[in-house]
């Protein structure tokens, strides 16, 4: 599987300039293969992984557990 590293804040931040979703940018990213991408924080070290996987309707799943998860969070911070 290929690994590929991403400067976490670089990357949110670019993400927030061109105001595209990190969802876009993976389904560009979709090529047959699964690719692990490694999130690295300011010091190299891994923040979190994500396993890209190898077609869009098992992003799209994903992306809709990851809205869903997300949105839980919030409302237990409020």
């Amino acid at each position: 599987m290929q690994k590929i590293e991403i400067k976490a804040e670089q990357f949110f931040e670019l993400l927030k300039l061109k105001d595209t979703s990190m969802w876009e940018i993976f389904s560009q990213m979709i090529d047959g293969n699964e690719k692990e991408i490694i999130f690295l924080d300011h010091e190299e070290k891994i923040l979190f992984n994500y396993i890209l996987p190898s077609n869009p309707e098992k992003l799209e799943e994903d992306r809709k557990e990851f809205s869903k998860q997300f949105s839980e969070k919030l409302a237990n911070f409020n």
